[in-house]
């Protein structure tokens, strides 16, 4: 679970698209994952860093996996993606954490991203979107982040 959510923070991919990861998609050497079916069913690259390729690399090192198996193979069946929801469940009760679902690390990521000095294109390129309507559905500042830009602003402006 915890390469799994590490791998959403930080690449702001679906959980369709990890759970479906086989490792012919993973490029160690060149940091990346190719993701061919996506929702918007075009093809996309993802760069991979950070803990997220630690992760990975860890992983495979561990497994030393053929080319076609699935990075999170169901344990009853290996061609299959392992069901997550009971986990998931586990953890978030466990968090104390209501009303989170998955795909709210997408989210994260997105004003992670934002928050961080990425531009709305650039934004969208990494999540895939088409429109930059749909990053700024995903991207939200936290009020500690405008409160800074709003000092920056003025300390600029008023010296």
């Amino acid at each position: 679970m915890f390469t799994i959510v590490t791998l959403a923070l930080s690449t702001g991919m679906r959980r369709g698209e990890i759970l479906r990861l086989s490792w012919e998609n993973v490029d160690l050497q060149n940091k990346r994952v190719t993701l061919v079916r996506t929702k918007n069913g075009e093809r996309r690259i993802v760069p991979l860093v950070g803990k997220a390729y630690d992760s990975i690399r860890g992983l495979y090192l561990k497994l030393e996996p053929d080319k076609d198996t699935l990075l999170f193979p169901s344990p009853h069946n290996s061609n299959q993606p392992v069901s997550i929801r009971t986990a998931w469940d586990t953890a978030m009760r466990k968090a104390k954490l209501e009303n989170f679902r998955f795909h709210d690390l997408r989210h994260s990521t997105a004003s992670y991203l934002a928050m961080n000095g990425a531009s709305l294109l650039e934004i969208a390129d990494i999540l895939g979107h088409k429109t930059l309507q749909m990053v700024k559905r995903y991207s939200h500042l936290s009020e500690d982040h405008k409160a800074d830009v709003l000092e920056r602003m003025n300390k600029k402006v008023f010296g």
